[in-house]
């Protein structure tokens, strides 16, 4: 599904259709679905701070697979023609959110988190009450990963349209 630069290469290339677009988009949406399954799972753990510190980590790691996917990672970007660069570039600044096309850090991540500090804290406030906590704080741990997840992949669909519109054509 998705073409490689080089053989045993990590890099992928830009999607350069709408239909590539949607396979990526369709895949990464259920790799959001599936973490923030994993996500729930360890919010579920009546031990205040594990799921933040759990959902940093994967959080941070599952943006840096969606950027790869959609060819949108730093190195990637780096290596494109640099018309296509220029291109690339001026679509994330203008459409890609905070982690699009960035090297993903945890403080970047914090950040994000933060604009969602409500429902960290009812998420962390319900662990408090036995076992309706817990699963309350799932629940929501759910939903909060699954947005923020999602939120990312429909930033780099807009950055990845943008690209292929925009692209220079070769000349022949």
């Amino acid at each position: 599904m998705f073409k490689k630069r080089k053989p045993g290469s990590e890099l992928v290339l830009l999607p350069v259709s709408n239909d590539e677009i949607e396979q990526v988009r369709e895949h990464c949406r259920a790799l959001v679905r599936k973490r923030a399954v994993i996500s729930a799972g360890v919010a579920a753990v009546p031990i205040p701070g594990v799921d933040i510190a759990a959902d940093l980590t994967s959080f941070a790691s599952m943006v840096e697979d969606i950027n790869r996917a959609f060819g949108l990672t730093p190195e990637q970007i780096e290596r494109l023609n640099p018309r296509m660069r220029v291109v690339a570039y001026q679509a994330v600044g203008t459409l890609g959110g905070m982690l699009v096309g960035k090297l993903v850090t945890k403080e970047l991540v914090i950040k994000l988190l933060q604009k969602s500090g409500a429902k960290l804290a009812a998420k962390s406030a319900a662990k408090v009450v036995p076992l309706a906590g817990q699963i309350a704080s799932a629940a929501i741990g759910f939903a909060l990963f699954r947005q923020m997840g999602y939120q990312h992949v429909e930033a780099c669909v807009k950055v990845a349209r943008e690209v292929v519109l925009n692209a220079p054509q070769e000349k022949e």
